[in-house]
């Protein structure tokens, strides 16, 4: 008789954030299967688990998914309790729905616990509200990545719809990204923030406009790494070109000596 499966989130990175369902799994877990970037501290908690990296990272070395299938459903036939741990949240972007129909389809339970994903504890951890009343009233989750052989990614039309933007897996491609929105009709002064680690001790944050993301997005040192965009963010960017942070040679937000902010062409 076949185990359940579960698929759970492990949040941005820090144990605490881990919601207390998720930790009770891993105490019990039999088999963790478990992507590259969870970090060893929420690992920890699955103390008599047989623990096995299956991640997907962009230009490493990664497990192919029908892989990773398999392993599962191979595992649910011989423990009890199979964890399959995805940083964030299992069901954004985290292809959780190849995993559950192949599971599904093999006769296996699926159980999936969510997790806090990065945008929602980089808010949180801002103090900046990913909406705002009078400012914001819509969100939207993006990336721009296409896997082989997927239709055309169309996430540049869910940017513009969109009064506040989290785009995941973006960094690598951030001076794409910043060209692409701009060419469509996003303005230049859009502010945007860079974060990196959300939630660990290692956290940084950069703020500056969308014709800086380029730039911003070249400081990170190799974690992972959310970028935002939307006016929740002016503040933050004006407070940062004062302080001289964003390397732009004409920045598109400045700060007066009155403290007013001011727009200049780029």
């Amino acid at each position: 008789m076949s185990a359940t499966v579960y698929l759970v989130g492990a949040g941005p990175g820090a144990p605490d954030l881990l919601t207390l369902r998720a930790a009770q799994l891993l105490a019990r877990a039999d088999i963790v299967f478990h992507d590259a970037l969870v970090p060893q501290e929420v690992l920890s908690l699955a103390s008599k688990a047989t623990k096995i990296e299956v991640g997907k990272r962009c230009g490493r070395y990664s497990t192919a998914q029908a892989f990773i299938n398999k392993r599962m459903a191979d595992a649910a036939r011989k423990h009890k309790v199979v964890v399959r741990l995805k940083g964030g949240d299992p069901m954004l972007f985290g292809r959780a729905h190849e995993e559950i129909s192949h599971l599904q389809a093999k006769g296996i339970a699926v159980v999936v616990v969510p997790g806090i994903t990065a945008a929602l504890a980089g808010a949180a951890e801002m103090q900046i509200s990913l909406t705002r009343r009078g400012q914001s009233r819509s969100v939207a989750f993006v990336t721009p990545r296409v896997g082989e052989g997927e239709r055309a990614n169309e996430w540049v039309r869910a940017a513009l719809a969109a009064d506040t933007v989290a785009i995941y897996m973006g960094a690598e491609e951030a001076g794409a990204i910043s060209r692409e929105l701009i060419a469509a009709g996003k303005p230049r002064s859009t502010p945007v923030a860079v974060l990196e680690n959300v939630s660990l001790p290692g956290a940084t944050k950069n703020f500056g406009t969308l014709d800086q993301l380029e730039q911003l997005a070249a400081r990170v040192c190799g974690g992972p790494v959310l970028l935002l965009l939307g006016e929740v963010y002016r503040a933050s960017a004006i407070i940062s070109a004062w302080q001289g942070t964003p390397s732009s040679s004409s920045p598109t937000a400045r700060a007066t000596p009155t403290g007013r902010a001011r727009s200049s062409s780029s």
